[in-house]
């Protein structure tokens, strides 16, 4: 008797779930039990939605033409879409810059490695005003190991889950090769102006078969960038005590090794176990959140920057293991991975209270509490997916089912302990504050199924609708269905657009009642003391995220796109400002407030890309980004610091099988800050005003010296534009007395000047 399309499709979704959490290895021996309906194999949802506008793909060719001098992020943001920016308006931590697609800041940016989460920036605690001191996730893989880099703007990010409302970094490493390979690079990157830190960079890939059935890749080496010189920003910032109230860039040191074995366990399946350790370290440049004139001296309180200049103030060590299982059956495809990561932040004692948040606390000053504090993040996570052909009522479709468990847990002491004064003792601890029972470990556990499928309707128009559910144990049900379109409107133009429901949940510093900030009231609003306490009660951001453009090509010499986006914003988490309580201390009285949601905000604006081949030899590629929105809609204050328009060229010149040469230039648009400080509900009156317009460029030149050996020699910013940080934050206290902070405008990083940069790699 015929199987019917329906009754058949769905007894093969009940086989692939079985395989997914059961026994996917028992399938292949009943393969061939029934004769299958031939049914035409489409791209899955996901290799669809990665056909999207907003997608960018950098391949390792790219890394080798214009490698990074420290982190991924140099080269992520000359993709349409990307900023740089610091993870609060504020300013604060300006230099900690991370990867901000579409302006929703990099909170809102998930960092993927091999399609696996690299969350270890929430091991790093959130200031007053949202900013952490982290540099993020895109640094943790070298880029000599990376085979592809993956950007996803807007809709087609929303099926990865919580953090991906901007989008997703994916960072997809080399695999085993067919025949022993291996590779040695030493890169440096050299500053004329030796008050910038300088980097340096050795590693070694080695790969190939190890039996018949086993292949293996290994990679590691070790990394230095030094850090910028201690008073780089005297003359453009005010100085305290002989020390400049504004750092440069924070150097680091990062040693790194990680291994990959794959398993061919039969023609149809294959197995992964992939094993990764990172210790990467902070070189102390000056930077805290906020500095007082007594953190440029040594004092009782503080331990003075001067002495902690060049030491390792934060060691973050980062560890992974990943099993994964592959499966290439006559019924379709199926992956199931087990991973676990653990990133231990070990940080000297720092300040929780008033102008000294974020300052290194002395011996003294710590009142006997110990001087160093490690926070420990942990995620354990069971995902996997299904991936069926299907021709139902003669439509051809690809059906993906999946679903994920993950469990994550902090424990960070140094976050929560007692609020102690570190010059005179007293204890700043609430009395009977709701919530606070003194612990310092938090842990949530989540689960999630997702359902996409790629349709086919006729040989123009593809759909793709998608759905995610996700239960969160303290946060509830969360549901993200979009659903996105692809239609030819001829063998060269394309139109396309995407609509997605995206989210993210709170913080577990957030959402922590035992993690407290205090003031003596100068950043509060009611001019009195105050705590700000994590809320369980918190909701989580979500965000409608809408695309639509049109792409061109031809298969020729000329291709493109441009796409509008609009993203409605809600439920942003800030700090609170209105309180909700009261309490006492010391035999005072005080307010308490909490990180709240604040209703709406909105981000939009324009991304457009043009590939040109000049001739057989010569290409040329140009992106666009202009944002028309990035802001609440409370205050009317910017999410995040990012120019207005961005546009990024580049030529490539093939001049001959062993010579090639490349000429890229990047012109930013001007960048405003915050006008308003929310906390204290004043306008800042000396904001260090907007960040005008500017340009960099960079040649580099690559060279074939023979079969083993490749040599590339470069100029960054040739132009020598500098940017210097004039300031620490555009909030509260802006004003030039040396006891307090200025105001850093949009003026809060350092743009390093010109540099010369060599990579030199030997091979075979």
């Amino acid at each position: 008797m015929p199987v019917q399309p329906s009754s058949f499709a769905l007894s093969r979704i009940a086989v692939a779930v079985s395989a997914l959490f059961f026994s996917p290895w028992g399938l292949a021996q009943n393969s061939d039990s029934q004769t299958l309906p031939e049914v035409v194999v489409t791209a899955t949802a996901e290799e669809e939605n990665k056909r999207s506008l907003g997608v960018s793909v950098i391949t390792a060719e790219d890394l080798e033409k214009n490698p990074p001098a420290t982190d991924l992020a140099e080269v992520l943001r000359r993709e349409p879409g990307v900023n740089l920016t610091g993870s609060a308006n504020s300013g604060m931590r300006g230099n900690r810059r991370q990867i901000d697609l579409r302006g929703m800041g990099p909170d809102n940016t998930l960092v993927l490695i091999d399609g696996r989460p690299a969350r270890s920036r929430n091991a790093s605690r959130q200031g007053w005003t949202g900013e952490r001191d982290t540099d993020g996730d895109t640094g943790w893989i070298p880029p000599e190991a990376i085979e592809r880099v993956e950007v996803l703007r807007g809709p087609s990010a929303a099926r990865y889950g919580s953090g991906a409302m901007g989008g997703v970094v994916n960072i997809i490493t080399k695999r085993p090769a067919e025949q022993l390979s291996g590779s040695v690079t030493y890169y440096g990157n050299f500053q004329q102006d030796s008050d910038e830190g300088d980097s340096y960079r050795t590693t070694f890939n080695l790969a190939g078969p190890a039996g018949d059935r086993l292949g293996f890749r290994v990679y590691g080496g070790y990394a230095r960038t030094q850090p910028d010189a201690l008073n780089i920003n005297a003359e453009h910032s005010h100085v305290v005590n002989g020390v400049a109230a504004a750092s440069g860039k924070t150097g680091n040191r990062n040693k790194f090794i990680n291994a990959l074995l794959t398993l061919d366990v039969t023609p149809q399946q294959k197995l992964d176990l992939s094993l990764g350790y990172n210790r990467k370290s902070d070189l102390y440049s000056g930077d805290t959140q906020n500095l007082v004139a007594g953190e440029s001296v040594s004092s009782a309180a503080f331990d003075s920057v001067l002495d902690l200049y060049g030491s390792e103030t934060t060691v973050v060590h980062r560890s992974d293991v990943a099993l994964t299982h592959r499966g290439d059956w006559d019924w379709g495809t199926s992956r199931v991975g087990l991973s676990y990561a653990d990133t231990r932040n070990s940080r000297a004692t720092e300040g929780l209270f008033g102008g000294p948040e974020g300052a290194f606390l002395s011996e003294s000053g710590t009142k006997g509490q110990p001087t160093r504090y490690t926070a420990d993040l942990k995620e354990a996570r069971l995902d996997g997916e299904v991936n069926l052909p299907l021709r139902w009522f003669g439509v051809s479709q690809l059906l993906t089912v999946g679903g994920e468990v993950t469990h994550e847990s902090l424990d960070d002491a140094g976050s929560t302990r007692n609020l102690v004064h570190p010059s005179t003792g007293i204890s700043l601890d609430p009395a009977n504050l709701p919530g606070d029972d003194g612990n310092s470990k938090l842990s949530y556990t989540s689960m999630a199924v997702f359902v996409e499928n790629n349709i086919a309707l006729g040989d123009a128009l593809i759909l793709t609708p998608a759905l995610r559910l996700n239960q969160h144990e303290e946060f509830g049900f969360n549901a993200s269905p979009g659903i996105s379109a692809s239609y030819a409107l001829d063998s060269a133009w394309t139109l396309k657009g995407g609509v997605a429901r995206a989210y993210k949940t709170p913080s577990l510093y957030q959402s922590n009642p035992n993690y407290l900030l205090f003031s003596l009231g100068g950043g509060c609003r009611s001019g009195t003391p105050c705590y700000l306490q994590g809320d369980a009660d918190l909701k989580s951001e979500t965000s409608i995220n809408k695309e639509i453009g049109i792409a061109y090509d031809a298969g020729g010499r000329l291709r493109g796109s441009f796409a509008y986006f609009h993203n409605d914003y809600r439920n942003k988490i800030v700090a609170g400002v209105n309180p909700v309580a009261q309490t006492q201390y010391a035999g005072r009285s005080a307010d308490v407030v909490r990180w709240t949601n604040t209703p709406k905000a909105v981000v939009s604006g324009l991304e457009g890309n043009l590939f040109v081949a000049l001739s057989e030899s010569l290409d040329w590629n140009t992106n666009l980004t202009y944002m028309i929105d990035s802001k609440d809609k409370t205050y009317h204050q910017p999410l995040s610091i990012i120019p207005e328009y961005t546009i990024n060229t580049t030529l490539d010149w093939q001049v001959s099988n062993a010579l090639s040469l490349q000429a890229s230039a990047t012109l930013y648009g001007q960048q405003e800050p915050a006008t308003y400080d929310t906390r204290i509900e004043q306008e800042i009156a000396d904001s260090g005003g907007a960040l005008g317009a500017y340009a960099l460029a960079g040649l580099n030149a690559g060279y074939k010296i023979n079969q083993h050996l490749q040599l590339r020699v470069g100029v960054n910013n040739l132009f020598d534009k500098k940017i210097y940080r004039t300031g620490l934050n555009s909030g509260m206290h802006n004003t030039v007395n040396v006891a307090n902070v200025r105001g850093a405008g949009a003026r809060t990083y350092n743009e390093h000047g010109r540099s010369f940069f060599v990579s030199l790699t030997g091979s075979f």
